[in-house]
């Protein structure tokens, strides 16, 4: 119960966090619809891989300049996206393919440090008690982590998507704007913040 609890709330807190992969599910549900939206959504689940594997056999921390590599590369390729995004006119866009989804939140959630932070300082920790448990408890923290986290942002994807068709035109070009504009801030912040060494 312990674990299950554990995975719950931290994969909600995760899902519900505001972040550049979140904006990027927003932006792509608003622009191509839900499908094109949960295609982002499940980075994670591609991505973690990696990144629980590290947080779980990592004896310390990523060395900063790890750290601080991953948020530049991340914020540089946030910022193109936010770019692409500012650029798009609905009757210019032709549907962008299923691999194009899943490669841009693959980089996004894979460059951006906070999950790896949170792998290497809370979650691998975490993981590593539940396996010395059981088995079970493992597979019930990661269970509950991941549905929550990856579920919140399917469930934002089909917000995002829907309400496009309830705003005219207008309001919605402007939606799409400040999200981009919101990618483009994210993207700044973290390459100041690994200037800075602020992560």
């Amino acid at each position: 119960m312990e674990y299950f609890l554990l995975g719950l709330g931290l994969g909600a807190a995760a899902g519900l966090a505001p972040g550049p992969l979140h904006i990027l599910v927003l932006t792509t549900s608003m622009q191509r619809g839900m499908a094109a939206g949960t295609r982002v959504a499940i980075a994670p689940l591609l991505t973690d891989v990696f990144v629980v594997a590290a947080g779980v056999l990592a004896v310390g921390t990523l060395p900063e300049g790890a750290v601080r590599a991953l948020a530049v590369g991340g914020g540089l390729f946030i910022i193109y996206l936010g770019i692409d995004a500012l650029r798009w006119r609905e009757s210019e866009s032709a549907p962008a393919t299923p691999a194009v989804d899943l490669r841009r939140g693959f980089i996004t959630n894979l460059l951006n440090p906070h999950p790896w932070l949170f792998w290497l300082g809370v979650g691998g920790p975490l993981l590593r008690s539940a396996w010395s448990d059981s088995i079970l408890s493992a597979l019930i923290f990661m269970l509950t982590f991941y549905l929550l986290l990856v579920g919140s942002k399917v469930l934002f994807a089909a917000a995002a998507s829907r309400g496009t068709k309830f705003i005219d035109t207008t309001w919605y070009r402007w939606l799409i704007r400040l999200a981009a504009a919101a990618l483009m801030a994210m993207g700044i912040w973290l390459i100041a913040a690994a200037w800075q060494g602020t992560l």
